[in-house]
């Protein structure tokens, strides 16, 4: 164990990457538990490893008080001033205790404790190592399938590729090697479990950086990207430099760059829009390969009413929404799509709305009168039901307070028919005496000149008579 075993920490640390510092202190941890568990002691001990010559002392740690009440871990300051007179309470006095047949037992139980160590360290490092790495495309061969659950060999780890994060249609066997996307690293007692995906919108973006010189030097930038796995994708792109074409470098000479991502992808149908910071032309673009007559938005609402030509309606909206689908996942714009003649037709509808509402006003401008009253009888009508409502509202609280009520009201409606009956009556009758009495002066006045008329004959007899 001497200088062998500096010889095994420092091929450790080439083979394995794990640092020499933390070798030496799985040794000293591995140490102090071989002797508690040889000597049986509960000594606070403290165990130096010598990492020139290999040689290791075993110290055991006592605390200076006045009355010792436990000697395995506390020491009297008489005592402790003995060793050396500077001690002062609550002080650690350390001395030496290492046994001399430490032997073969120790050896062993020191070996399985540093492996055990070492196992930790290497899960500690490819975690470590893994964990800065989330994001980023790694390369595997496929070990096994189990359950429908794929797992990958990275090399020092191995990934877990779930069901959820399968491409549709894409078969997986023993051997073959895939690129995929680490989503996420996880720490557990068995070591770091690596999450990886083929369907992550990240691991198009990621290819494409690969590809495509220009996005990894940062004069082209993805500015978002929209997946539906298997199928197909749209990714908006920016350049920086108004020299460079955005998307003329991501599809690269012939289309050669595109070309390999899908055939990474198996097939996937990849469109390639330019960014805009014009919502306007950024929706327009993100229809693409529709063509786009008129983007109408509504910022308050997020919303973006696009017209498209009648026989390009379909492209646009893509099979089951797909294409619509897509620009409104890349955008962040909901977006209403219409042909033109439907455009057209609900024009003509709003148009026509306002003409219906003019001609009513005008119809009530040259008809004053008509529509004063309209509002009179508008005005008037909704006195009767709130009438019926009060009265439906106060109900009797009795069968005997109903009848009386009902019996004042017949009585008050007797008196006054009779009133009016009554007042009908005398002004019938006095209407008749007067009738009767302008009779009466017209038969006077006739009987009159009745008389008149007969006397005067007789008048004119007696005249001639006398002469």
């Amino acid at each position: 164990m001497n200088l062998e075993l500096i010889e095994a920490l420092h091929d450790l640390e080439k083979e394995r990457g794990i640092d020499f510092d933390v070798l030496v202190e799985a040794i000293e941890a591995a140490l102090i538990s071989a002797y508690k568990k040889n000597f049986g002691t509960l000594q606070n001990v403290r165990v130096v490893f010598d990492r020139e010559t290999g040689d290791f002392r075993v110290f055991s740690r006592k605390t200076i008080v006045e009355e010792v009440n436990d000697p395995r871990t506390e020491i009297a300051l008489s005592e402790a001033r003995k060793l050396d007179p500077r001690y002062e309470l609550e002080d650690v006095v350390e001395t030496e205790v290492t046994p001399r047949n430490f032997g073969r037992i120790a050896a062993q139980t020191a070996k399985q404790v540093v492996v055990q160590r070492i196992r930790e360290a290497e899960r500690d490092m490819i975690f470590d190592e893994f964990s800065n790495r989330e994001g980023d495309i790694v390369t595997g061969i496929v070990q096994r399938v189990e359950n429908r659950l794929v797992f990958i060999d990275l090399g020092k780890a191995e990934a877990i590729l779930g069901i959820n994060e399968q491409m549709p249609g894409e078969t997986y066997f023993q051997g073959k090697r895939i690129k995929t996307f680490i989503v996420e690293v996880r720490k557990t007692t068995k070591g770091p479990q690596i999450l990886v995906s083929r369907t992550h919108p990240g691991l198009l973006k990621r290819l494409f950086e690969l590809e495509v010189p220009e996005i990894h030097d940062g004069i082209v930038e993805i500015k978002s990207v929209s997946r539906e796995a298997g199928s197909r994708s749209k990714i908006a792109v920016h350049s920086k430099d108004e020299n460079v074409d955005s998307v003329g470098s991501c599809v690269g000479p012939k289309g050669m760059r595109v070309q390999a991502i899908v055939d990474e992808l198996r097939g996937e149908k990849i469109d390639i829009v330019k960014w805009s910071a014009d919502p306007v032309k950024f929706v327009a673009n993100s229809l693409s390969p529709a063509k786009v007559l008129s983007v109408e938005i509504f910022p308050d609402e997020k919303i973006a009413q696009v017209v498209v030509p009648d026989y390009q309606l379909s492209l646009a909206i893509g099979k089951e929404g797909q294409n619509a689908r897509l620009a409104a996942k890349l955008t962040g714009w909901k977006i209403d799509i219409k042909s033109e003649s439907q455009a057209a037709q609900l024009a003509e509808e709003e148009s026509e709305k306002p003409e219906e509402q003019s001609t009513d006003l005008e119809e009530q401008s040259a008809n004053p009168e008509e529509s004063a009253d309209r509002l009179e009888e508008q005005t008037s009508q909704p006195e009767e039901p709130n009438n019926d409502l009060k009265v439906e509202a106060e109900e009797p609280e009795s069968a005997a307070e109903t009848e009386a009520e009902t019996e004042a009201e017949t009585e008050e409606k007797t008196e006054a028919e009779t009133e009016e009956k009554t007042e009908e009556k005398t002004e019938a009758e006095t209407e008749a005496e007067k009738e009767a009495e302008e009779e009466t002066k017209s038969t006077k006045k006739k009987t009159k000149k009745v008389k008149n008329a007969d006397l005067s004959p007789e008048e004119d007899d007696s005249g001639q008579k006398e002469e």
